[in-house]
């Protein structure tokens, strides 16, 4: 019964995107072969497999956001025992490899020579530890830049102003699009957007110091495919000294909520080597520890054996020294 709903609900799921298999590329343009991801998970989940591995880690490098026709990475990271990795393009397989050593730094790294429209879109990935797989990790939305006209970013009622006031960022395009978008730059993660043809508005506010920094926006037809960046515009908030109330808080605002929303792959990669990295001194203190007592037990060792060989020397001495003793009459 298991087997046959397994199978069941994996072609169901084939079927469903049997229609999109012409974006079945892999990375670097190579055709792999069609494996659908969510009817893998449906057949992995209903199996009689009782270990759940922990979900990998995938970012890009340099950004997100590449230029048309620059070289970009895709890197996945999984548990220190993982021996394979696949790589997933839109839910199908676009390719996989295993990762040249184990351990805590236990990375692979997917290459794509030149970002194109067919490259651009979601991808996941997954991990092998023995005969296991695990859950697929976040979606990574990778996206085309430099595909359309350059916006033109402007901010009302100006680019500096007091904490507490309500600031609208614009972002014009010359041809109509469908979509835009507004980042923040030291920023990755979700940008804000808004649907409309030539002209949206971001409304932010009220300000605080936490807004402070420079801002870009971009036009674009398609989720993955966007325009040049506008010219940055920075955001300059002055505190109100006279009002206390207005102190930065973490929950000040929608736009407070997306600043602190926007936390990267990168940053947990980070917070988990450091969490092995604790892990791996506890491990080495303890052995060194053991090696110290060992050391001890060795040198004590050593002390008793010499002292019971003294021991027996002298013994032996003072028995010769009587059988050697004259006998009287």
């Amino acid at each position: 019964m298991t087997s046959t709903l397994s199978a069941l609900l994996y072609l169901g799921e084939f079927l469903q995107v049997r229609e999109t298999e012409s974006r079945g590329l892999g990375v670097g343009g190579n055709m792999s072969h069609c494996s659908c991801l969510p009817g893998l998970y449906l057949s992995q989940t209903i199996s009689t497999q009782k270990q759940i591995l922990s979900k990998p880690i995938i970012w890009a490098k340099p950004d997100f956001m590449i230029p048309k026709g620059m070289r970009v990475l895709i890197l996945c990271q999984g548990t220190p025992e993982a021996v394979e990795y696949q790589l997933y393009f839109e839910g199908h397989l676009s390719a996989q490899q295993s990762p040249k050593q184990l351990g805590r730094r236990n990375i692979v790294m997917f290459h794509i020579p030149a970002m194109t429209l067919l490259t651009a879109g979601q991808y996941k990935c997954i991990y092998r530890s023995k005969e296991l797989w695990s859950n697929p990790s976040d979606p990574l939305d990778l996206v085309i830049t430099e595909m359309y006209d350059t916006p033109t970013l402007s901010v009302h009622p100006g680019p500096e102003v007091t904490s507490g006031k309500n600031v609208t960022f614009y972002c014009q395009l010359g041809t109509a699009t469908n979509k835009f978008f507004l980042l923040k730059e030291g920023r990755s993660g979700r940008p804000q957007h808004r649907y409309g043809n030539t002209q949206v508005e971001f409304p932010m506010g009220p300000v605080t110091t936490a807004h402070r920094g420079t801002y870009r926006c971009f036009g674009s037809y398609n989720n993955h495919a966007w325009s040049f960046p506008s010219e940055p515009v920075k955001l300059l908030v002055t505190e109100d000294v006279g009002d206390t109330s207005l102190a930065p808080t973490e929950h000040n605002s929608f736009s407070d909520l997306w600043d602190l929303d926007l936390l990267t792959t990168e940053a947990e990669f980070q917070q988990d080597l450091g969490l092995w990295d604790h892990t791996a001194q506890n491990l080495l203190r303890i052995g060194l520890a053991f090696l110290v007592l060992v050391a001890l037990m060795c040198l004590l060792a050593e002390d008793w054996l010499w002292r019971k060989r003294a021991q027996e020397k002298a013994n032996g001495n003072d028995t010769e020294k009587i059988s050697m003793a004259p006998v009287q009459g």
